[in-house]
């Protein structure tokens, strides 16, 4: 296998823009290389096979939406509240709209995991990691609620984030006075979080 960090970056970073654009059926190594600008034949020294490619695209998309940690820490600043809860979520929003491919990526991971069994034992840890550090995180930063207030906000910003990136007039006009998106992830957090 290769060895060029940068050029393996690119590669992954190409996989998850035809992954988001094309879906796992057009993600091929000639569509990687052709999305990274390098010679035919190029993600082929790189990744042993399809499995592995999706296998990384899953580690890179961690890296691409995670939390700023600046931004984390100025957030983290404020009272313990709902108020904060609220804003955590909104951070979520945004840095999935920001990197609006990424997240589609992470969807067309999802699917390709309901038909390759490797790939779903990866996913399903990665993501079950992501919701263990976020209820420890919620629990840790002494803020309202509990382990079920986290899963319950994990579901209701996963179905947010999948309406608003992929359909977001669904939800236009459905509750009226409620802005869309930002007016939603207030009210959800109205309902789930207790109040202290």
């Amino acid at each position: 296998m290769a060895g060029n960090p940068e050029r393996r970056a690119a590669l992954v970073d190409a996989g998850i823009e035809v992954l988001a654009r094309e879906g796992a059926r057009g993600l091929t190594f000639r569509a990687v290389d052709a999305g990274a600008a390098v010679p035919v034949g190029t993600a082929s020294n790189y990744f042993t096979g399809r499995d592995d490619l999706l296998r990384q695209i899953d580690v890179r998309l961690h890296t691409r939406l995670a939390p700023d940690p600046e931004v984390l820490a100025e957030l983290m600043r404020a009272p313990k509240d709902r108020a904060l809860v609220t804003a955590l979520m909104r951070d979520i929003l945004r840095r999935v709209t920001r990197d609006r491919t990424g997240y589609l990526a992470l969807l067309e991971l999802r699917l390709e995991a309901t038909r390759r069994p490797a790939l779903r034992e990866s996913l399903t840890a990665s993501l079950r990691g992501d919701l263990d550090e976020g209820m420890e995180f919620h629990r840790a930063a002494g803020l309202p609620g509990g382990d079920e207030t986290v899963a319950v906000l994990y579901l209701a910003m996963l179905g947010l984030i999948l309406e608003h990136l992929t359909l977001p007039g669904v939800l236009d006009g459905a509750l009226p006075g409620v802005d869309v998106p930002d007016g939603l992830v207030e009210l959800m957090v109205a309902r789930i979080v207790p109040a202290s």
